[in-house]
């Protein structure tokens, strides 16, 4: 007899009680999550998720105190395993507002906005759980949009881990870094997307990276990508 599966363990992180109960209620409704703890400002949610351990934080990004961003911070920067660290989901009321960037630098898994729908919120938890990105194709493109808005960085090297991938890695990150879909990717180099999510996996463990979230910005902060520039190939 299979055994079922093992609850996945989540934290809430919001100041406001209608929020963190209304989110609470309906993960609750589902046999597959479980809320362990919640949180009414930053300084808690860090507190609690070293207590409990979750899997996943939903972290509001304006809390008192400590906002979202630096409380992500601390609880990714200072795991002695980024791996096994709880995976972060950012709450926001704007779709990618002033704030989420900072929030991916730091190590969030993706954002959901507050007002997203109950199975919205479930598959939301679902994947980043997974250890998957909540940016799908067209939300990267958007936060793409932002580097776009910066500086060029003509001094701007490669870092040697960048140069640590092969030919074929480098190119996939730069593809990855244009916000196409893992089937985009292999249709573009005639590969399957099983070839893809392996090159993906393997280009991740080499630069030390959660997703690939972190793969596109990691991609335009080496200097890999310059800011505005498209391919045409």
């Amino acid at each position: 007899m299979t055994s079922p599966p093992t609850p996945i363990r989540v934290v809430i992180a919001d100041d406001h009680l209608v929020v963190r109960t209304g989110f609470a209620a309906l993960l609750d409704s589902q046999p597959e999550f479980t809320i362990v703890e919640t949180a009414t400002n930053g300084v808690d949610a860090v507190r609690v998720c070293r207590e409990v351990s979750p899997d996943v934080v939903l972290m509001d990004i304006r809390m008192p105190e400590m906002d979202g961003i630096e409380a992500t911070r601390q609880l990714l920067g200072d795991a002695p395993d980024r791996a096994k660290a709880p995976r972060v989901l950012i709450l926001t009321t704007f779709d990618l507002d002033e704030y989420v960037y900072d929030a991916l630098r730091a190590g969030a898994s993706g954002f959901l906005l507050k007002d997203a729908t109950a199975e919205r919120l479930f598959d939301a938890v679902r994947v980043v759980a997974a250890g998957e990105a909540l940016l799908d194709p067209g939300v990267t493109r958007r936060l793409i949009s932002e580097f776009t808005q910066l500086p060029a960085r003509t001094t701007a090297q490669p870092s040697p881990d960048v140069k640590m991938l092969t030919a074929r890695e480098t190119e996939v990150l730069l593809l990855v870094a244009e916000g196409m879909s893992n089937g985009e990717i292999a249709a573009r180099l005639l590969v399957t997307e099983e070839t893809v999510k392996s090159h993906v996996s393997r280009t991740l463990t080499k630069l030390g990276l959660r997703d690939r979230t972190q793969a596109v910005i990691a991609a335009y902060e080496t200097g890999l990508v310059v800011p505005g520039f498209r391919r045409t190939d």
